[in-house]
């Protein structure tokens, strides 16, 4: 994706200078969210003898400041407590723009979007590193993320982590390959438990802090109030095209979706087409929603020599789900497709298509684009 040349500046927010006493190599920006996982990515690296300075994203939009929430804030004291320099990077323009004006076209095309994974590929992993490293110097970005950075003589390489369960590897596959060896990931042994052991025995005040799971731009709520529109009724048709009943507005609705739907059919019936241009919601069984052949765009390489036509690996359609075995069938620069031992459930335009080797190795991700049988 082309991107504007955007201004961004580093705002320090409190006293602590940044006066590192090792070399380059040894000095690391850290991602802080104000949530107990950065916070105590943070701790660690220290505890390792890097220079460590936090860097917190202030978004176009007040962060939710109920429980749940995370907030600038919260990452500026937990700095404070710890000593560390901490500075704020205002990125209202390049986040309208790439993840929330990105988010919405994607609804309005009937699409699934992952900002997730959009936010670290887009200003995490490009612009936030390039702002540090052009003003002070640093080579090295670490975040909060439960995954692991490998490295071996030859190569280095990203991994699912420990807890394949909590494995976040999935949102972090749009890392530039050249900076993968300077990317720092602190927890990819630990499991969230031992994670808030280590905050309690430290006393930052974040500890308890409960996890969101909800997006950081939406407010109140979830996504749908990030919405514009989308909230208009319309056409709920069986999969010939028939109109079946009536639903809520597309923006209440993603594929695969089973539960308020407001249509009881003789079998199990699932969300299989959202239409936002016609304002219509499709419904299938899960055999009709079901294809083997994934194809994705915006590809990122991070295994080059595992990407030949043939290629068995494993792919994952959804940031929590299963690896499943598949074949790549087409490769090139940017494009790829891929076609599954078994048909999987309700792909969806716009999710990440993300695939791995046998050793649990991050080869490739990027945007799904279609699905067939």
């Amino acid at each position: 994706m082309k991107m504007n040349n955007y201004k961004l500046e580093l705002v320090s927010s409190n006293t602590a200078p940044w006066s590192p006493v090792n070399d380059s190599s040894r000095q690391i920006a850290v991602m802080m969210s104000g949530g107990v996982d950065s916070s105590v990515a943070a701790h660690l690296l220290r505890e390792q003898g890097w220079d460590v300075l936090g860097v917190t994203m202030r978004i176009p939009v007040a962060c939710r400041t109920d429980k749940r929430g995370c907030c600038g804030a919260d990452a500026a004291y937990v700095c404070g407590q710890m000593n560390l320099p901490h500075y704020f990077v205002d990125v209202t323009a390049p986040f309208n723009e790439l993840i929330i004006d990105r988010f919405r076209a994607e609804y309005r095309r009937g699409r699934t979007p992952n900002p997730c994974a959009d936010c670290n590929t887009f200003l995490k992993f490009m612009l936030i590193w390039d702002l540090v490293q052009k003003k002070l110097g640093i080579k090295y970005l670490a975040t909060g993320h439960y995954a692991e950075v490998l490295h071996t003589e030859h190569q280095t390489r990203l991994k699912r982590g420990r807890n394949h369960a909590k494995d976040q590897s999935y949102f972090l596959y749009g890392i530039p390959a050249y900076r993968l060896p300077h990317f720092v990931l602190p927890l990819a042994k630990l499991t969230k438990d031992e994670v808030r052991d280590i905050a309690r025995s430290i006393g930052i005040g974040v500890a308890e802090k409960p996890e969101s799971m909800e997006l950081c731009f939406a407010g109140e709520g979830d996504y749908r109030n990030a919405l514009a529109d989308g909230q208009n009724t319309g056409d709920l048709l069986d999969i010939d095209g028939n109109i079946i009943g009536t639903h809520k507005g597309v923006a209440h609705y993603t594929l695969g979706q089973r539960r308020g739907l407001g249509y009881a059919a003789g079998e199990p019936v699932y969300v299989a087409r959202i239409d936002a241009a016609d304002n219509t919601v499709t419904l299938g069984t899960r055999d009709e929603i079901s294809y083997p052949v994934i194809g994705a765009s915006e590809v990122n390489v991070l295994i080059p020599e595992q990407m030949q036509k043939g290629q068995k690996l494993f792919g994952k359609l959804r940031s929590y789900g299963p690896t499943r075995p598949c074949e790549i069938i087409e490769a090139d620069a940017e494009t790829l497709a891929v076609c599954f031992d078994e048909p999987q459930f309700a792909p969806s335009g716009g999710q990440k298509l993300v695939l791995y080797n046998a050793s649990d190795e991050l080869v490739c991700g990027g945007t799904i684009e279609s699905f067939q049988r």
